[in-house]
């Protein structure tokens, strides 16, 4: 899944006590989402080798001849287009949210496209989970809303990842508002 807990919440120690933010104690829990990648870039640089390759055979027959130089420009140039879509698809997809979870305190952050950076804070007390099974830009679609601010949370996962996530969070949210005392009792 294009998400994991970096700090599972089922599993943070307990030995630091109440997961303070204000105290400087280390988060409850940590998650970090991302889109999902299809082609992985050892897959790439494979994909351009091979279209490379490919476009090679039929110009064999070429060799020697004018026809050669005005074909290899055209070959080139699909080449090159692949690769600067692919880059580019690669680029626009370096999203990155990290949610950060501490009894007194939440913040997700979003990194997007051009290193884009935007920041939300709330009380995970106060905080609402709401996944919107439709009505919503994509199926079930995920938001936290903490004081006046609503923040959409894995918009890129896919179809049937996010209410598995809706139901990781729900259980991290309900740890983080869990009393100090029983902390680890679960």
């Amino acid at each position: 899944m294009p998400w994991e807990w970096d700090i599972d919440p089922q599993r943070a120690p307990v030995s630091s006590g109440a997961f303070s933010h204000a105290a400087g104690d280390p988060p409850l829990a940590k998650l970090h989402l991302w889109p999902y990648r299809s082609l992985p870039r050892r897959g790439f640089a494979a994909v351009i080798g091979l279209t490379f390759l490919g476009f090679l055979i039929p110009l064999f027959a070429f060799i020697g001849t004018v026809s050669l130089w005005w074909l290899l420009p055209f070959a080139m140039a699909a080449l090159w287009a692949l690769w600067y879509f692919i880059e580019r698809s690669y680029r626009d997809g370096e999203v990155l949210e990290e949610l950060t979870i501490w009894r007194d305190h939440m913040t997700l952050t979003h990194t997007g496209p051009g290193k884009t950076h935007h920041e939300w804070e709330a009380n995970p007390y106060w905080v609402t989970l709401h996944m919107h099974e439709t009505g919503g830009p994509v199926p079930h679609y995920l938001t936290l809303k903490g004081g006046a601010r609503e923040v959409e949370l894995g918009r890129f996962l896919s179809e049937d990842e996010r209410p598995a996530l809706y139901r990781a969070l729900l259980r991290a949210l309900a740890e983080a508002r869990r009393p100090t005392g029983d902390a680890g009792n679960g």
